[in-house]
């Protein structure tokens, strides 16, 4: 069975940094394109950065580039988000997720996720 398992999330006042990790299970950390994605209140759930399971390539929204960078420890099986000069329009929930068919390059539409964690919050006071 697929596990993501988020952590790291909280509140941070804006400029501020914040970095959140995913677990991984190892099956699919190797396989399949990883990613981080947000959702805020009212709105649809968009990608922030993504990466392809093999060369470990890197994909990220135009709203975070700069300040986000994806990472991976392949010796844990862990998926990392660090943002950095948070802003408030940064606040939402925060998910990590996984294809289960996507290899070879970067998933980064939501409908290419079958798996997700349960999600971390993200406030950014001003």
């Amino acid at each position: 069975q697929v596990q993501l398992v988020e952590s790291g999330g909280g509140s941070v006042q804006a400029g501020g940094s914040l970095r959140l990790s995913c677990a991984v299970s190892r099956y699919t950390y190797r396989l399949y394109s990883l990613g981080w994605f947000r959702q805020a209140p009212g709105k649809e759930r968009e990608v922030v950065a993504a990466l392809a399971a093999g060369d470990g390539s890197t994909y990220y929204a135009a709203a975070g580039k700069g300040r986000v960078t994806i990472t991976r420890d392949n010796n844990k099986n862990n998926l990392y988000l660090q943002k950095n000069s948070l802003r408030p329009e940064d606040a939402a929930v925060y998910y990590c997720g996984s294809t289960d068919w996507v290899r070879g390059r970067i998933a980064t539409m939501e409908s290419e996720y079958a798996y997700w964690g349960q999600g971390t919050q993200v406030t950014v006071s001003s």
